[in-house]
């Protein structure tokens, strides 16, 4: 399980007539972090600043990034990045963009305004929690369709349907269930079902 955003969000704060706009989406990868990124950098190239922070978690692996933009080192990127780490989000990417007001807020200021703008659009967006899950297929005979279609909709749920000579299915189910599910799916058909893991 880990915690993420619900959705996009987006927040506007101002600071000494700095405006500071917050953006953040929930992410898979890297590369999304990075589009993302690029794409406000694109929309708001008139700004001062595009602030990013970024944490992403697969299985064991982890990317942890923030970049200032040209603001004074560690006060702004870092400041956003550390929302991420007390909020304990994980598959999200953050863009602060400034645009300067003329008048200069310290590096405390900076750090707050950045902060409380990720804040912002975090809140927006809203927090969730997401169970990893694990895809697996299903062959079976047409017999043994309904029970064990019933079996995975109370523990899981039915992806896909595909009907031939047999019936294959392809389900999903919380991660660390799975084992269960294919011990009651065996003794359910008794051991005529295949099943097998489907890469993700």
């Amino acid at each position: 399980m880990y915690r993420t955003v619900r959705s996009d969000g987006v927040a506007e704060k101002e600071f000494k007539n700095s405006v500071f706009i917050g953006h953040v989406i929930p992410i898979r990868n890297e590369e999304d972090a990075k589009a993302f990124v690029n794409s406000l950098k694109g929309r708001y190239s008139d700004a001062n600043h595009n602030v990013s922070a970024y944490l992403i978690k697969n299985g064991s692996s982890l990317v942890a990034k923030y970049d200032d933009d040209g603001e004074p080192a560690g006060s702004s990127g870092k400041p956003v990045f550390k929302v991420l780490e007390l909020k304990e989000l994980t598959n999200v990417a953050v863009v602060v963009t400034r645009y300067f007001g003329g008048i200069k807020l310290g590096f405390g200021g900076l750090s707050r305004a950045y902060r409380e703008a990720a804040v912002a659009a975090i809140e927006e967006a809203g927090i969730i929690e997401v169970h990893e899950t694990v895809a697996l297929e299903l062959k079976l005979s047409y017999s043994d369709m309904q029970p064990v279609k019933k079996l995975v909709e109370e523990c899981g749920a039915v992806l896909d349907e595909k009907y031939s000579d047999i019936v294959e299915l392809s389900v999903e189910v919380r991660k660390g269930t799975e084992d269960d599910l294919i011990s009651r799916i065996a003794d359910l058909t008794r051991n005529r079902a295949d099943v097998s893991f489907i890469d993700n």
